[in-house]
């Protein structure tokens, strides 16, 4: 058996080890070393934020039964992709796959800001009213699905190796945990991780009710797409302990603590209540 093949077959073990692991870790974490308080109960959150997150995977497991792993083992299969039609050694063809993948869903985080009907779906995220670890996997199943036709697609395009996806796809879930985690970093270790990686510190500016700031720090993992490309934001205006977390229009735990408002909450609305980069704060607050 090929380590491709044996990756295929142990994928979905691979992936719940690294889950309830990293979970167990950042659960342990936040109730040692909490950095906010929590508006809404642990037991709710996690309740209905891992229900959604189950859900997602069955809709998901019943729609790509093959997922990422299957598309990247088709694709080497017949030849698809940069990698496959160049000579690429396999340790680079990793590496510029995490790279490439990460780079992606930076342009795709920016993308479910600026249009509209995108934001509808996404906001699912940005609802919570908290920040902690299970806020990193909350995402409405319809942007969960465009979401794996776009990873897809990428590695369609990249004939990307099957030991790179999943490397990808265990440091993304497991980044994604790490830096939505309600936990206290100490001031000097935050400003060397997020010089590489994206920090709970750095990343919790971008669930600010404030416009300006939402539209910040779109990193997964890698903290040098918002450096690049100018949306990287420092700290939030009013600081981490007071800033509010959340959608303005969107307070009532009907909505957003639980699943099924969570499931009904891109269709409220008008679909033009939010642009990217439309600046709402206050006269007082403005820097």
């Amino acid at each position: 058996m090929t380590i491709d093949q044996w990756i295929a077959t142990h994928e979905t073990t691979i992936r719940l080890i690294f889950f309830f692991g990293v979970l167990g870790l950042m659960a342990i974490w936040e109730v040692k070393r909490p950095r906010r308080k929590l508006t809404v109960s642990k037991l709710t959150r996690w309740a209905n934020n891992l229900g959604l997150v189950f859900l997602n995977s069955f809709i998901l497991r019943l729609l790509f039964p093959a997922a990422a792993i299957g598309v990247a083992a088709f694709a080497n299969e017949h030849g698809w992709g940069l990698f496959n039609y160049y000579s690429v050694p396999f340790i680079l063809a990793i590496l510029l796959t995490v790279i490439a993948l990460d780079f992606i869903i930076y342009l795709q985080h920016v993308l479910v800001h600026a249009v509209p009907a995108l934001w509808r779906l996404h906001r699912v995220h940005h609802a919570d009213r908290d920040y902690d670890v299970t806020t990193g996997a909350r995402f409405h199943p319809i942007e969960i699905i465009l979401s794996m036709l776009i990873k897809f697609a990428t590695i369609i395009v990249l004939g990307a190796p099957v030991v790179a996806v999943i490397i990808f796809e265990v440091v993304l879930n497991a980044m994604a945990m790490f830096n939505h985690g309600n936990v206290k970093l100490p001031k000097n270790i935050d400003s060397l991780l997020r010089r590489f990686v994206v920090t709970p510190d750095m990343h919790r500016v971008h669930h600010s009710v404030e416009d300006d700031e939402t539209n910040s720090n779109f990193g997964f993992n890698l903290s040098i797409w918002d450096r690049i490309f100018g949306t990287y934001r420092e700290q939030p205006r009013a600081g981490h302990e007071a800033m509010i977390i959340g959608i303005h229009k969107f307070s009532d735990n009907k909505d957003v603590a639980w699943i099924s408002g969570m499931l009904t909450l891109p269709f409220k609305g008008k679909i033009s209540d939010y642009a990217i980069n439309r600046r709402q704060w206050s006269d007082n607050n403005e820097q």
